[in-house]
């Protein structure tokens, strides 16, 4: 019997089909909202979440663990980070020696699970469910070789990519570079609320910054703090950088060059939003507290894995008039500054911003 010649065909879609779990597709979604289902490989319920600007590389999944539960255990080619929307559990990794490591998480939790171990996560509550969200490159891997037994059976281990014991109890190396590339090297975040920044004042208004180094992978994380009554800088990059407002509420907006009007999406912890390729967007922080967001893409300072990737890590504070990817508060449209006051006085909250003498 003649079958139909395989054409234009994606290898990571067609197994998101047969996983049979809701797919939601937006510009950003509430993942805290997000409708799971019955996930026969996690023992647990899950959804896919695929926003716009995820791009080639990456997706996102929702796992909702039920109290007192646990995921079944997983092993995998793929590199993934996890963050931790709801819930206290903890998480236990076989390393290829056969030691085991187990840490506690909770709310707000980073994660990141070395590459190919064999782990498996547990819900410490008794009756409310545990709600963790995924960035994973499964679409590159899975695209790359189209063979499931290669990605979720290959007993190859890595050793290298286990790192110092302490990265499994939430301390980690600080590596000093210069302000937004100064880089945290572990495998665990017990808390990105409360996790020390540094300040990055080319971004602008105040901001602090640190990188991540995760399990040594590829996958790069950072978290930036924007404080009361400021906002950042516009810039650009390529497609792929999931955001993960942790702390506050406000809103992004963005716009391609030569735009006259701007989409916006108003965020708060339990969302997430991608801004599409080379897209111009912008940050503003509306809460009467500092706001966090954590944003986790694939090519990092250690490995940047792509041209256009490295190109980002070396201009995303340099001036497009300079080659870089950033837009100087001084030459940012004047509505720009205009919206984000006007916000302000709605949440009683006064504008921190320093002024602009001039705009060209």
């Amino acid at each position: 019997m003649a079958t139909q010649p395989k054409f234009l065909t994606d290898p990571y879609l067609e197994w998101v089909a047969r996983e049979g779990l809701p797919v939601v597709e937006d510009f950003g979604v509430d993942l805290l909202q997000v409708e799971t289902k019955p996930w026969a490989r996690m023992g647990a319920n899950g959804a896919f979440v695929h926003v716009k600007g995820r791009g080639d590389y990456l997706n996102v999944y929702v796992c909702e663990i039920p109290g007192g539960g646990a995921t079944e255990p997983q092993q995998h080619l793929f590199e993934e980070v996890i963050y931790v929307l709801d819930g206290r559990g903890s998480t236990a990794i076989e390393t290829p020696d056969g030691r085991r490591h187990s840490f506690e998480w909770g709310t707000g939790s980073l994660i990141a699970i070395p590459l190919n171990v064999r782990y498996r996560h547990f819900n410490a509550q008794g009756r409310a469910p545990a709600r963790f969200a995924s960035v994973t490159n499964l679409p590159l891997v899975l695209n790359a070789f189209h063979n499931e037994r290669f990605v979720f059976e290959n007993p190859w281990q890595f050793h290298e990519r286990l790192g110092d014991e302490r990265y499994f109890r939430g301390e980690g190396e600080f590596i000093p570079m210069r302000p937004g590339r100064h880089m945290w090297e572990t495998n665990f975040v017990p808390d990105l609320r409360t996790f020390k920044l540094h300040e990055w004042k080319e971004r602008g208004a105040g901001g602090s910054n640190i990188m991540f180094i995760l399990a040594d992978g590829t996958m790069h994380a950072h978290m930036s703090e924007m404080p009361v009554g400021t906002y950042k800088k516009a810039h650009r990059h390529e497609a792929d950088f999931h955001i993960f407002p942790v702390t506050g509420q406000g809103y992004s907006l963005f716009w391609s060059e030569g735009d006259t009007e701007y989409h916006r999406f108003d965020w708060r912890h339990g969302c997430v939003y991608a801004p599409p390729d080379m897209i111009f967007h912008q940050h503003f922080n509306t809460s009467p507290y500092p706001s966090r967001y954590l944003a986790v893409a694939f090519g990092n300072l250690r490995y940047p894995f792509t041209a256009s990737k490295r190109a980002t890590f070396t201009g995303m504070d340099v001036s497009v008039k300079s080659g870089g990817r950033q837009i100087e508060y001084e030459d940012e449209d004047p509505r720009i500054r205009q919206l984000f006051e006007a916000e302000l006085a709605k949440m009683g909250v006064e504008c921190r911003m320093p002024p602009v003498a001039t705009r060209v």
